[in-house]
């Protein structure tokens, strides 16, 4: 058990009951915590939390609501991607109310290994890769935290030997006690600024993944990002890892990690720049955390990529169709589209606040992009003079114009920059609503041709 963070007996409150939200409460509620529910748009679900804890959920609006509520607790779990402004979160730090994530409350009570990855980019692939490294190395390891199994809830399995920790910002920003045993950070580039205050708040949360740092844990920086390397800590063993330096870098097309000739570039299941990198990053975290040099040339090779993340989707006359909806950056836009030439680029979504002209550098890549969305008014605005924009109406539409502009030789790519909130659930449904669309329209092109 580490630092104490909540007392037994305080009042505690957990704002927002989504998956994180839920296992926090119902942790808390084991442990014998006395508990007070709060969330802005209830659902079904989080009433029927609510009904199990028999407790009543509050939502603050204003400063008055806060002080009717709030003024009693001692400590507060916000859910992550509450946003900075939030007038609880406001209240909380003007009454100096403890403000704590769920990654404090689970390192609190346990303390198995951890390895933790942050970045704007590649968060979830590293953390994928981690966790297969380590397991085909016989360590009985989860990935948790931004995923679908919240860090608090993974750590009630005894059977884990340890855990690999996906760190958005939005968890570390809440997160004050935190301290992993490896800690990587990817990349930065701005994200978020629905949520955050500002650039630099969002920049101040990615650092704290090596705030609390101890001499004999590892930060593991990407060498070739300034911002990154701007925030190394002064304690603890710091490694770091890049394309063209670093103690895990390229040798003669080798992928060299801390002196170790692992594997070929061509060897790598995936081997774009990022991936490159994304690969550097995960070879030298599982390492560190006691991977076996084969488990980790095994993952590099036979790494199954994530879907929606330039996955292939079709081929039809001489033109290639990819899903990138997880693209929810303009700088991730910019690392999809620097892999083809002759791209039709299928672009929008909601904007997190984020300037589209930093595409300008690979627009001579892209042929004619396609608007979509919430932000379509504002991407014709920003690059219309640039090249050639045309707004679509829908995802069916978006395919059908692309597919009247190509030509063989031709890609078509959804790589949307922006959130998929205006339209889907999620980026998973608008990728599979892009897959679809895409199959569906060459099968009835290849049916015509029969």
């Amino acid at each position: 058990m580490n630092k104490e963070i909540a007392k037994l007996g305080s009042n505690i409150g957990i704002y927002g009951l989504g998956k994180t939200g839920e296992s926090v409460a119902y942790f808390l509620n084991q442990k014998g915590f006395s508990l007070r529910l709060y969330d802005d748009f209830p659902t079904n679900e989080s009433a029927a939390i609510a009904q199990k804890l028999n407790l009543e959920i509050k939502s603050c609006k204003n400063i008055q609501d806060c002080q009717n509520y709030l003024k009693e607790l001692e400590t507060i779990f916000p859910a992550p991607g509450l946003p900075d402004d939030h007038v609880a979160l406001k209240y909380a730090r003007s009454e100096e109310i403890a403000i704590r994530g769920e990654f404090d409350l689970a390192q609190m009570y346990d303390g198995r290994p951890c390895v933790a990855v942050t970045g704007t980019n590649g968060k979830t692939t590293v953390t994928m890769m981690i966790e297969q490294m380590l397991n085909l190395s016989g360590f009985a390891t989860k990935a948790v935290g931004n995923t679908e199994v919240p860090l608090v809830a993974a750590i009630q399995d005894e059977t884990l030997s340890g855990f690999v920790v996906e760190a958005s910002s939005f968890r570390l920003a809440q997160s004050q006690e935190f301290a992993p045993d490896v800690g990587v950070w990817l990349n930065f580039s701005p994200d978020h600024l629905d949520v955050h205050a500002d650039l630099q708040s969002y920049e101040t949360a990615k650092a704290r993944i090596w705030k609390n740092i101890k001499e004999d844990q590892v930060a593991l920086a990407n060498e070739d990002d300034p911002i990154v390397m701007r925030h190394t800590p002064s304690n603890g063993i710091l490694r770091t890892f890049g394309l063209t330096a670093g103690d895990s870098s390229l040798a003669n097309d080798y992928l060299c990690v801390e002196g170790k000739k692992l594997i070929r570039v061509e060897e790598l299941s995936r081997s774009a720049p990022h991936d490159i990198s994304n690969a550097l990053a995960a070879a030298s975290a599982a390492m560190h955390a006691g991977a076996t040099t084969d488990a980790v040339k095994q993952t590099l090779r036979d790494f199954d990529h994530l879907p929606h993340r330039i996955s292939f989707v079709n081929k039809y006359k001489g033109v290639r169709w990819y899903d990138d909806s997880k693209s929810t950056t303009p700088h991730s836009v910019i690392a999809a589209v620097r892999n083809f030439e002759n791209v039709i680029l299928v672009m929008g979504g909601r904007n997190k606040g984020l300037d589209f002209k930093a595409i300008l550098p690979i627009l001579d890549r892209v042929k004619y992009l396609i608007a979509i969305g919430e932000a379509s008014e504002e991407i014709e605005r920003s690059l219309g003079d640039m090249t050639e924009v045309l707004k679509a109406s829908s995802m069916q539409n978006a395919v059908e114009k692309a597919s009247t502009l190509s030509i063989s030789g031709d890609v078509v790519l959804l790589s949307p920059g922006c959130a998929s909130f205006d339209l889907y659930e999620n980026y998973k449904q608008r990728g599979l609503d892009f897959v679809i669309k895409v199959n569906n329209l060459i099968k009835g092109k290849q049916d015509v041709n029969h």
